[in-house]
């Protein structure tokens, strides 16, 4: 440390320790005092760029690979068809979701979908506890899936 302070001139020389969470705060701390304030590229309540549906399609993904990491790979791919808000007769707010889950190979279609479709009614009870978190409504899975290589 001592040599590299004499070569450059540094604002500031914090040694951390990431591992043992030594003088993280101090770093950030630095960090922050040293940043100029530039212009705001997105409006302040946006915590994302991503698009409502391409949250359902991570959100259904991360759900899906989290239940079957020992037995899929990440070998699959999630495409909504359609997000649709409305009201209900009882004037509740829900989003309505079709989403498509496809995977590599043909013998992981029945892995993904579980005996009796447990394991895809998981994967959907799952996602849609973060998806009415992240949309501050019910949510309402249509659909998971169709036919061809395509799996709920």
């Amino acid at each position: 440390i001592e040599l590299y302070k004499q070569e450059y001139n540094f604002t500031a020389v914090v040694p951390i320790s990431a591992t043992k969470k030594n003088n993280l705060e101090i770093l950030l701390n630095e960090i922050e005092n040293n940043l100029e304030e530039g212009p705001a590229y997105y409006d302040i309540e946006e915590y994302t760029d991503q698009t409502t549906r391409q949250l359902v399609e991570e959100i259904i993904r991360e759900k899906a690979l989290k239940l079957l990491q020992d037995e899929v790979p990440h070998g699959i791919y999630i495409e909504t068809e359609k997000v649709k808000y409305r009201k209900t007769k009882q004037k509740e707010e829900i989003y309505d979701i079709e989403a498509t889950i496809y995977c590599l190979r043909e013998s992981h279609k029945g892995i993904i979908i579980g005996k009796g479709g447990n394991m895809l009614k998981k994967i959907g009870t799952y996602a849609r506890e973060d998806l009415e978190n992240m949309l501050r409504n019910k949510s309402k899975f249509e659909s998971l899936g169709k036919s061809k290589r395509r799996l709920a």
